[in-house]
């Protein structure tokens, strides 16, 4: 099964009706032929003068200041398009050091969530602690978009590796959050050896019954074979089989709906962050079946 033409242009129809600015240039340059330096433009709006991202980059959190769940947004996208910008790199740098906790890491979020619309899971009545997530996953991605150069011997980042590196053994294997977090860390942290070691860990967690949703009917929020797997070279691809990776595709294709966008699985907060998270999910969607062949046309 594949997405025909006529749906693709439905989803596209749906993003441009819906989507933000980032969304829309996001999808150009995935599938008309945009290149990476409008993404970053529209990625730069949300960035503030700690170097740190806001202004619901990461749409349930509508706070305008920086928090680090949104900067670790901005680091996907990056990742995402193949274009680190330099000064953004380095901005986001000067805000995770600005935002270390005495204990190691970045807080999961701050007490400023607070003060805005925010999604409940968002509610933060403490943010002295660092925590593994976005922690891990922000040094994993600023190691592979090479943004570390130079800082090796910085007491900061000595400190935050130190922190992650304890955290892994703490980490809830049930959590998705937690095991993706370790899962970014470990793939591009340069102790290739130690980090080795403890994908052993990983590996175990992946291979429980129930870590990976294999059900591509269930219901509530759970995280199933695409959001593990998202593109063939994902990590947790090789625990699962082909023929539930081809179920989960077809079922994908399937759960588009009527006005030519996906769904998320959780509420949302308001009909605008309804179509923000609905255009951004749509986008993220058309890349899963780009990237495993299930489009009717090449793109």
């Amino acid at each position: 099964m594949k997405l025909t033409g006529s749906q693709f242009m439905k989803a596209r129809d749906f993003i441009y009706a819906n989507a933000r600015l980032l969304d829309r240039r996001r999808f150009e340059f995935h599938f008309a032929k945009g290149g990476p330096e409008p993404v970053v433009d529209a990625l730069r709006a949300y960035q503030n003068a700690d170097g740190g991202f806001g202004s619901a980059l990461e749409p349930d959190m509508r706070v305008p200041d920086s928090q680090p769940i949104a900067t670790e947004f901005a680091l996907l996208i990056m990742d995402e398009i193949g274009m680190a910008d330099p000064g953004m790199l380095q901005g986001i740098i000067g805000y995770f050091k600005q935002e270390l906790r005495a204990t190691g890491g970045l807080p999961r979020a701050t007490v400023k969530v607070n003060a805005y619309p925010h999604a409940p899971w968002w509610n933060t009545d403490d943010d002295s602690s660092g925590s593994l997530n976005p922690t891990g996953r922000m040094l994993g991605l600023l190691y592979k978009l090479q943004a570390l150069t130079g800082h090796e011997d910085e007491e900061w980042l000595k400190r935050s590796l130190d922190f992650v590196w304890g955290q892994i053994p703490r980490a809830n294997p049930a959590d998705y959050h937690d095991v993706i977090q370790c899962i970014a860390f470990l793939e591009h942290i340069p102790d290739r050896e130690r980090a080795e070691a403890e994908m052993k860990t990983v590996d175990h967690w992946l291979k429980q019954p129930g870590t990976i949703e294999l059900d591509p009917e269930a219901e509530g929020y759970v995280h199933k074979v695409l959001d593990w797997a998202p593109t063939p070279d994902s990590y947790a691809k090789k625990w699962i089989t082909e023929a539930d990776m081809e179920r989960h595709l077809d079922h994908l294709i399937r759960s588009q709906q009527e006005d030519g966008g996906w769904t998320v699985s959780f509420p949302a907060i308001s009909q605008g962050n309804a179509s923000e998270w609905r255009g951004l999910i749509t986008v993220d969607r058309l890349l899963t079946l780009k990237a495993y062949g299930r489009l009717e046309e090449t793109f």
